[in-house]
């Protein structure tokens, strides 16, 4: 269990980094300006995109470690 535990908490951080790593909270949109062609005028454009952030980092490492936790209380049996 404990082994699950730490690659559960490596595979959270991995998917992290992978997916954009935002050290801020979780945004499911980017805004960016573009240009109009024609008029040169510039506009917000919103497109969606997932970048998770510092709260499912949290989430998902605290939930490794109380796995890991709950595996101090099942200790192997003595065996005769």
């Amino acid at each position: 269990m404990r082994v699950t535990a730490a690659g559960m908490a490596v595979l959270c951080v991995v998917i992290w980094i992978a997916f954009g790593a935002n050290r801020g909270w979780t945004e499911t949109t980017s805004t960016w300006m573009a240009k109009d062609p024609v008029t040169n005028i510039e506009y917000p454009l919103v497109e969606a995109n997932f970048r998770p952030g510092v709260d499912l980092l949290g989430v998902g490492l605290l939930v490794s470690a109380l796995l890991a936790g709950v595996s101090f209380a099942f200790k192997p049996k003595p065996k005769h």
